[in-house]
């Protein structure tokens, strides 16, 4: 989800950005390949298919860990006792996608020491640790990253990694990653999703030039003010550590658009890539005749999550319709947000941290609970 302190202005703004850029990427963009069955492990485009995640994974993000640390109001934004693990697991979720911060993670860029360094590090690994003693996976995302970002969509224009930028920067993601690899490298049932919501083509309208940008980083992306760390540079640095957990790579237009995600998708020597998509009602590809061109091929040849569903609306048509569709494909999803924020600005699941829903949230909550 796109940072939720932004002005309503700069949302709306980069929603139509967002949308434009989807059609103009549905024009450009090189054809989806055939939606027919590949095995997994065969060769798709010239890379290997993973097998499938060990479980259908649904459950929820539990955002608060990429901004309160930066922001120097602690670590989490609400409980993260057992009590509200339990919580979550009410709900009969299985999986946690935990939101990180960069700078918090290393300890750099000037953050206060009591919430970032091995202070971060050990708040994290902590709650990771329970997380999984409750049974439940856990995803570990790289939410707010370094770099100086000053076109649309931007919150802030501090190098720190205080707002959401719209790639990861060579300076320090791929040092986080290595980092994080190690952490928890251990533990098969955390996955690693290396770009929250990647955003290449704020700049370049000719999706071709925006996928090897997301690929490849470097030279291959114009007008950013940072240098860009491309997706293949990320799976290095977590394989690089002898990690072999599954890691989710998010597609461009803010992970909505996976048009070119099977012709771009970087090389994993594990075969375990699993493709990231997000879905919102104001997303550009929101429709099921989106969803059966654009989606579901890529869900054919490689595992894909669903890493946030919501709308912005207090209602939860949208993501019914959308569930319906992912579960007649046994996709998983996990919604966004179990925080208790107003709804529209979240959106927000939940109205307090003993599970009670909000209108929207309960839609996810039907939906897990029926198996």
């Amino acid at each position: 989800m796109r940072d939720r302190h932004s002005t309503a202005a700069s949302r709306r703004a980069a929603r139509v950005l967002a949308m434009l850029l989807g059609l103009i990427g549905a024009l450009l963009a090189p054809g989806p390949a055939s939606a027919a069955q590949t095995a997994p492990g065969t060769s798709v485009g010239g890379h290997a298919a993973a097998a499938a995640l060990p479980t259908k994974l649904r459950g929820v993000n539990r955002s608060g860990t990429e901004f309160m640390c930066v922001q120097n109001r602690g670590v989490f934004d609400g409980p993260a006792d057992d009590a509200s693990i339990q919580a979550i697991k009410n709900w009969r979720a299985n999986v946690v996608r935990v939101p990180l911060n960069e700078d918090c993670w290393l300890g750099i860029n000037g953050v206060n020491p009591a919430y970032s360094g091995a202070n971060y590090r050990n708040a994290i690994s902590d709650y990771v640790s329970r997380l999984r003693q409750a049974g439940l996976y856990v995803i570990l995302e790289l939410h707010w990253s370094s770099g100086v970002h000053i076109g649309i969509g931007s919150n802030c224009w501090a190098y720190a990694s205080q707002c959401q930028k719209p790639m990861p920067d060579s300076d320090h993601t791929p040092d986080f990653w290595k980092s994080v690899a190690n952490t928890f490298k251990s533990d098969q049932a955390v996955v690693f999703d290396l770009f929250n919501e990647p955003f290449p083509n704020l700049v370049m309208f000719d999706p071709k030039v925006s996928w090897k940008c997301w690929r490849d980083g470097g030279s291959a992306c114009i007008g950013f003010l940072y240098p860009v760390a491309g997706m293949q540079t990320l799976v290095n640095a977590v394989r690089s550590t002898g990690a072999t957990n599954y890691i989710m790579v998010g597609g461009i237009n803010y992970a909505n658009d996976l048009s070119g995600w099977l012709t771009y998708a970087p090389s994993d020597p594990e075969g375990k890539l699993v493709a990231s998509w997000h879905s919102y009602n104001f997303n550009s590809c929101n429709t099921q005749s989106c969803w059966d061109s654009q989606i579901a091929p890529v869900a054919a040849r490689y595992p894909l999550m669903v890493g946030e569903i919501g709308e912005d609306d207090c209602a939860h048509s949208y993501v019914d319709t959308l569930m319906n569709w992912l579960d007649s494909r046994d996709l998983g999803y996990l919604g966004w947000t179990w925080n208790t924020w107003d709804c529209k600005s979240g959106p927000s699941l939940i109205t307090d941290y003993d599970g009670t829903p909000t209108a929207y949230g309960q839609g996810l909550k039907n939906r897990l609970s029926s198996g």
